[in-house]
């Protein structure tokens, strides 16, 4: 259930299309959520039909025009009523562990280029994040607003960081034992 929470907090940041917001979820939330063109689609129609969201007033005809949305006080009441809602940390689900929990059962020829793979990934966005970070959140942004959305930054890179160092201890603890390499 959280893609129309996701879609009605980029809304709040700024009232946009369809295709803006596809565009920003591919470039900031995407980060942490992601989801396909349509879904987006899909949901901004659901949320437009639920009393959300709205399309604002177009000037002139709107034949082959884009509707922008913006969030009704339904949509930000529902928004501040999930945000205030207790969650359950959600069990990692994760391919490539599991991948690596076959590979002790069958053949395990390849893991090693997948897991080098995997770290070249991780390496790029730790990277891509601290850039953002050196970019976007200089250190007199103190605004609660920047401090939120730099935690959630932060997260991200402390993930990769995890994912890096993993990574790398698993390549060299398999390659000591396997004498792949």
């Amino acid at each position: 259930m959280s893609l129309p929470h996701a879609i009605l907090t980029a809304l709040l940041e700024k009232p946009s299309s369809g295709l803006e917001l596809t565009r920003r979820f591919d470039k900031s939330i995407g980060y942490f959520w992601s989801a396909t063109h349509q879904q987006i689609y899909r949901e901004l129609g659901r949320l437009e039909r639920e009393g959300a969201i709205r399309a604002l007033p177009s000037q002139g005809a709107t034949r082959g025009q884009k509707k922008e949305y913006e969030v009704l006080p339904a949509g930000r009441a529902e928004l501040a009523r999930w945000t205030a809602e207790p969650q359950d940390p959600k069990p990692l689900r994760d391919t490539l562990l599991l991948r690596l929990r076959a590979a002790a059962v069958v053949d395990a020829e390849g893991i090693q280029e997948e897991l080098r793979r995997h770290l070249a990934l991780h390496r790029r966005q730790l990277a891509e994040y601290e850039e953002i970070e050196r970019r976007d959140f200089p250190p007199e942004k103190d605004a609660v607003e920047d401090r939120l959305r730099h935690v959630v930054l932060r997260a991200g890179i402390d993930l990769e960081t995890f994912w890096t160092r993993w990574l790398t201890r698993a390549i060299e603890e398999l390659g000591e034992t396997t004498g792949a390499g």
